[in-house]
């Protein structure tokens, strides 16, 4: 399939939105705790586009049909990756983070061998020399510093392969619901569970305490992360092979490690920008097409 450029043009638009999101993500952080801060700012993303959808004339109705389909979608998709990476974040630089959530399509492409019963090609080999390289440049320091948290890598392990999960779930499934619906259903499902568990494990925020700054942060999560971001993102999934948005998740962890040394001043070393390289390389490998041999 062809890439146009209106997609060109989306992809370059996701990039900078999740890119930005993580040291805003940071910054949230420093005054509010993460399952709140996942409770307020997915809802109110689930909120905004399902009234945005609805002013649009787009069907919004979960069939009873649906319901199973779309929780069981919601459970990787949504929960998995942002209950695992909020947690992971609040251990780890942002950059980081970054960098080892987006190992993600590592993940995606060898579940997807493991369940068609694959070979493991080249290509592949190299794409997990890459990930695992990042993993263990970024494991090393965290271990070796006194203050390291190494387990933050092990969140972050875990939210990419729950995302990976998610999305060969999203690409295989007959759901008819259109991807409006699914993307805020999912949406709601999750912010549904962490308005459950946000209360059990941590104080509620003093909302009257937050600062100008936390309040655009929050914006920001609202209306461009769990707003467009998602519907670009699901979208894509269904719509797109998985090479058409290589580039575009390849560059993330670049825009997240420069972005937050403006937003949340922290200062990417030698080790980071070997382990983006590495990540950038393994997502390449596996994502990007391959030349067709010769005759």
């Amino acid at each position: 399939m062809t890439l146009t450029r209106r997609d060109a043009g989306l992809l370059v638009l996701l990039t900078l939105m999740w890119g930005v999101n993580w040291p805003m993500m940071k910054f949230s952080l420093r005054e509010i705790t993460p399952l709140w801060f996942r409770a307020l700012t997915m809802s109110g993303g689930a909120l905004m586009l399902m009234l945005f959808y609805l002013a649009r004339g787009s069907n919004m109705r979960l069939p009873r049909s649906e319901w199973a389909r779309v929780a069981w979608l919601a459970l990787p998709n949504i929960v998995g990756w942002h209950f695992f990476s909020i947690l992971g974040l609040t251990e780890l630089a942002s950059g980081r983070a970054a960098i080892l959530g987006f190992t993600m399509p590592v993940w995606t492409v060898l579940i997807g061998l493991l369940l068609a019963h694959d070979r493991m090609t080249p290509h592949v080999w190299i794409s997990v020399a890459g990930a695992a390289a990042a993993v263990a440049l970024l494991s090393a320091q965290e271990l070796a510093q006194l203050a390291g948290r190494p387990l933050g890598i092990v969140w972050m392990q875990l939210a990419a392969v729950s995302w990976a999960l998610g999305t060969l779930l999203v690409r295989r499934s007959s759901t008819a619901l259109p991807v409006e619906a699914l993307t805020v259903w999912m949406m709601l499902v999750g912010a549904a569970f962490f308005w459950a568990v946000a209360p059990l494990a941590e104080p509620a925020p003093d909302l009257a305490a937050f600062s100008a700054p936390m309040w655009a942060s929050l914006a920001y999560g609202v209306f461009l992360n769990y707003g467009w971001a998602q519907v670009l993102w699901f979208g894509m999934a269904r719509r797109l092979p998985p090479a058409a948005s290589a580039f575009s998740i390849m560059a993330v962890p670049l825009v997240g490690t420069l972005g937050a040394t403006v937003i949340v001043g922290e200062t990417p070393g030698t080790l980071d920008w070997l382990a983006a390289a590495a990540v950038v390389t393994a997502i390449a490998s596996a994502l990007l097409p391959r030349r067709a041999p010769a005759a």
